[in-house]
């Protein structure tokens, strides 16, 4: 994904794209009826795996994202016919602010009895952000 950070005084400000990694965990309790096929599972990883694939992997994967600003509405127009995958969103498109969005993404899709605990989101190696659902009540 690539994205511009909007006023930013570093070369951050020009387009430029990472290999994003996300780490999603959720909690809850195990399935506890052994003729359940789900028995022993908070929640069945291919469910979860739909999910992230879906509303981040899917929607974001080889996109731009540019912040909605006056100055940037000339350049989005010009692209837009051009290119698919090009997002306007209404944040500055941080790593911070990126796993903010994905977290509260996710928790809407989660199945009756499964929380979000956390999302990490690697922009690097070794540049993450992290999200915890205890410091987002």
């Amino acid at each position: 994904m690539a994205h511009m950070l909007e006023g930013y005084d570093g070369p951050c400000k020009e387009i430029h794209g990472h290999s994003y990694r996300l780490f999603v965990t959720v909690t809850g309790t195990p399935c506890q009826d052994p003729a359940n096929p789900k028995y022993g599972m908070v929640m069945d990883f291919g469910v979860l795996k739909r999910i992230v694939g879906g509303r981040i992997v899917d929607v974001y994967d080889h996109s731009l994202l540019v912040p909605r600003t006056d100055a940037n509405e000339k350049m989005f127009a010009a692209l837009d016919g051009r290119f698919d995958k090009l997002r306007f969103v209404d944040f500055q498109p941080t790593c911070e602010n990126l796993v903010a969005n994905f977290a509260h993404t996710i928790a809407e899709e989660l199945p009756e009895g499964v929380r979000l605990h956390s999302v990490r989101l690697h922009e690097t190696a070794t540049s993450y952000a992290e999200w915890f659902a205890a410091d987002n009540i």
